[in-house]
């Protein structure tokens, strides 16, 4: 278009205003945890033992929801 000036690949980062990253950083915290249940839910029966941890312990943790962050400090 006419009189309309587009840069390409300067090279130059968008700086996220602050509310932006701690959203994301968010985002990224509930996908951890997703995925530490999924992965603690898949051990074994020796393992949890080894732990001491009781497969109930474990159910009740791997049904948690994504948010539910009891580790974390509240914003």
């Amino acid at each position: 278009m006419k009189g309309q000036v587009q840069v390409v690949g300067s090279g130059r980062r968008e700086v996220l205003p602050p509310w932006w990253r701690r959203a994301w950083q968010k985002v990224r915290r509930w996908r951890q945890l997703a995925r530490q249940r999924r992965q603690l839910a898949m051990l074994s029966d020796a393992t949890l033992k080894d732990i001491g941890l009781s497969r109930a312990d474990i159910w009740v943790e791997s049904h948690r929801p994504f948010w539910d962050d009891r580790g974390s400090r509240q914003d």
